[in-house]
């Protein structure tokens, strides 16, 4: 009988923006030249991100669900799952659903909770929706928040400074919620930024690159979608990450070189080859 599962793939659950580089469009190359098919499952459409001033936008919701039954006809079946931006606590149900659904023995759930930046949650993401990302948290392998979702995710006030010791009583905070692995992502330290890698039962593990330019649009569905297809290809957490934060930095670098506007993210596409090496 014919199967569609001769192939490494992952889905990746997101909103697709037609233009400034995150979400599944930046997904969908990086997860492909690491040799791993990218399936992805839509959760809105959008001419571009929220970002710019002016923006096209459809909601998937109502279309998410007849979508993952075609998928079920197929007998589908995923190495890595990866999920990142909801924009409704109905998304995050049906993305607990899907979970439930396709993750199997050796499938690996990769989730970044996109819910905020610098100490404030997004406009969308209301007490009810942090409330129900926190249920989601159980269902990670790997979960990549950053400091800010760190801290709404365990009900900890947020502040500029933080010690390392103070961010991995985060990471396992996170872990006694769920989560199997944490990544805490873009914690400044001087002149870097540093990731803080948690496993159960290891020593926590540092991962520091020096700061290349202000933050971009899209830097975190690039570095969450490096690591999962790096892990499914069989990766430690730590050399994945440091693969991630490396290749984040020279496409900042180049970006600047180049004079790409803040809001279009990264020009990562003159370094994909960098994935394969």
């Amino acid at each position: 009988m014919e199967s569609h599962n001769n192939q490494k793939k992952i889905a990746v659950v997101n909103d697709f923006s037609g233009f400034g580089r995150c979400s599944i469009t930046v997904a969908l190359p990086v997860i492909s030249a690491m040799k791993v098919q990218c399936c992805p499952l839509p959760t809105s459409i959008l001419s571009n991100h929220t970002a710019f001033d002016s923006f096209f936008f459809d909601d998937y919701t109502s279309k998410m669900e007849p979508y993952m039954a075609e998928w079920k006809k197929l007998g589908l079946r995923f190495e890595g799952i990866c999920t990142g931006f909801l924009g409704s606590k109905e998304q995050i149900a049906l993305v607990k659903k899907f979970l439930e659904e396709f993750t199997g023995d050796d499938t690996m759930v990769l989730a970044d909770p996109v819910m905020g930046d610098y100490g404030q949650p997004y406009a969308t993401y209301t007490p009810e929706m942090c409330n129900e990302m926190k249920k989601l948290v159980e269902y990670a392998d790997i979960l990549t928040p950053n400091l800010t979702e760190a801290c709404i995710l365990t009900d900890t006030p947020y502040k500029e400074n933080w010690e390392m010791e103070e961010a991995a009583q985060l990471a396992e905070a996170l872990h006694q919620m769920g989560a199997d692995k944490i990544v805490i992502s873009g914690i400044p330290q001087g002149s870097c930024l540093t990731n803080l890698c948690y496993e159960p039962g290891q020593e926590v593990k540092l991962v520091s690159t020096e700061k290349a330019g202000p933050a971009r649009h899209g830097t975190g569905d690039i570095f969450s979608s490096i690591i999962a297809a790096d892990v499914v290809n069989g990766a430690s957490l730590e050399d994945a990450v440091r693969k991630a934060a490396e290749f984040i930095r020279i496409c900042i670098i180049s970006s600047i070189e180049r004079e790409i506007p803040m809001t279009d993210g990264v020009c990562f596409e003159d370094h994909l080859g960098e994935l394969v090496k």
